[in-house]
């Protein structure tokens, strides 16, 4: 049963991961559509595009951090620890 468990948690934490970069950039790309349509700028999108990859990345890099830990605190304790 723990094996199944621990299965669930790598799915879950791909699910967040993939919905941390998707969200983002599908909102962005569909805000930039929506502003060259109604000004007649279609190019509007691809900046949007980048914005919203670049929040992405930045959303998965704050979640694997604190996931990890702050700064490798927990890496010097565990070396402290040894030493």
């Amino acid at each position: 049963m723990k094996k199944n468990r621990k299965v669930f948690q790598a799915l879950t934490l791909i699910l967040q991961f993939s919905l941390n970069m998707i969200v983002p950039i599908m909102m962005c790309t569909l805000f930039g559509v929506w502003l060259g349509r109604r000004y007649d700028i279609p190019v509007i999108a691809v900046p949007l595009f980048v914005v919203g990859a670049l929040a992405g990345f930045t959303n998965i890099f704050k979640m694997a951090k604190k996931l990890y830990g702050q700064d490798g605190e927990s890496d010097r304790n565990h070396a402290e620890k040894i030493k």
